[in-house]
């Protein structure tokens, strides 16, 4: 089955659920604004991912312009930052068995499932 990490706020993270479910996939909907990560959980994530936490910040959003802009910080610190702050986590994240793939553009999903 396929999960996908999703905010219904967000419309590219709207538009891949949208995707998904036109293909008819049974998919289990995680909003991981309402219900966050834990640092381990995140850590998972990242692996299926194949991506380290930075590349997964969402830049434009208003918190890391105030907070984290043109700060450093290590792989660890991020992911701390990342579970107290969801919403810098792109979305939507698609995950299936031992692998994950960024839903945006919506192109990434069609190559995944």
């Amino acid at each position: 089955m396929l999960k996908i990490y999703h905010n219904p706020r967000c419309r590219k993270s709207r538009a891949g659920l949208q995707y998904l479910t036109d293909k008819a996939l049974k998919v289990d909907i995680i909003d991981y604004i309402k219900n966050p990560m834990n640092e381990k959980q995140l850590q998972l994530l990242l692996d299926k991912l194949n991506k380290k936490p930075q590349d997964i910040i969402r830049t434009q959003e208003e918190v890391y312009k105030k907070q984290f802009k043109g700060k450093k910080f290590n792989d660890d610190e991020w992911v701390k930052i990342l579970v107290e702050y969801p919403n810098l986590i792109q979305r939507p994240i698609v995950e299936k068995d031992h692998s994950a793939v960024l839903g945006d553009p919506v192109e990434n999903l069609e190559k995944f499932i």
